[in-house]
């Protein structure tokens, strides 16, 4: 039977004790204890849990929801210092460990640090890292344009934001496509607008203008509510201020200037120097 330490897995429950529920491995079973375990499990019932090694280096299962899961990335905060290394507050009763090795200048108590989780190889226990760079890469891409993505927030440059993406690599979001604040760890979803012959990723926040125009919920819909609720006409149109976009529609110019025009080219919209107007079906 295949177990992922430091992921969620669905097993079986064997057996039931005072301490709590035996959950079936293949071998002798990983504890769930009762504190955490929902009221009428009973054996034979299948859950979902979350598996780790508790402070006694036994594997053992959680209902509980940490932070992040081996192999995410997460802003942690230090809660323990000592000199093997520091312990991060993700979530669950035993704190993650970040041995000295993997820090980069040194934790500080009450500190918040972007770390990554990874199974130690040795030991087998799940622990994190704040070097983040020998783990992503661009050499092998998982990931195409127009594609989904999920983003951290990595480090702002001279461009914009370095942004992690999907965990496993790397990708610019330029300051012309940022019309919110972005804080370093903060997740969000956006796509990939352009794979560069280098391997290298320009990203944009939100979905696909596409598939944001056309879908029942996306920003064509938006306009059209903001416009029935003001009184069918709204002050803003191709020449508005980017920021006045995003503060109104929460969307950026990009983004307003698509699903404009397509409401446009539905007849739902007229268009006038001084803003839009909403049409009457």
């Amino acid at each position: 039977m295949d177990i992922a330490v430091g992921r969620f897995n669905t097993l079986r429950v064997d057996r039931r004790t005072e301490f709590g529920y035996y959950l079936d491995d293949g071998e002798r079973g990983i504890l769930l204890p009762k504190k955490v375990a929902p009221p009428n499990l009973k054996k034979g019932d299948e859950i979902s849990v979350f598996l780790y090694h508790d402070s006694d280096d036994r594997l053992i299962a959680t209902t509980e929801i940490p932070k992040a899961q081996a192999g995410e990335t997460a802003l942690l905060k230090v809660v323990g210092v000592t000199k093997q290394g520091a312990f991060l507050d993700w979530g669950l009763l035993k704190d993650l460990f970040v041995p000295v090795s993997k820090q980069i200048s040194g934790m500080r108590l009450g500190g918040e640090y972007l770390v990554q989780l990874y199974i130690d190889e040795r030991t087998g226990r799940i622990a994190a890292t704040e070097k983040l760079d020998a783990l992503l890469s661009n050499d092998s891409l998982t990931v195409k344009e127009m594609q989904a993505v999920d983003l951290v927030a990595y480090r702002p440059s001279e461009l914009g934001w370095v942004m992690i993406v999907n965990n496993r690599h790397t990708g610019l979001l330029h300051a012309n496509e940022i019309f919110t604040t972005l804080q370093v760890g903060q997740q969000c979803t956006g796509f990939v607008k352009r794979v560069r012959p280098d391997g290298k990723l320009d990203l944009v926040l939100g979905k696909a203008g596409f598939e944001k125009t056309t879908s029942g919920g996306g920003d064509a819909e938006k306009i059209l509510q903001l416009l029935s609720q003001n009184g069918g006409f709204l002050p803003y149109h191709d020449k508005s201020d980017p920021q006045d976009i995003y503060a109104f529609f929460g969307m950026s110019k990009k983004a307003f200037k698509m699903a404009l025009g397509h409401l446009y080219k539905q007849k739902k919209v007229s268009l006038a120097e001084n803003g839009c107007r909403l049409l009457e079906s």
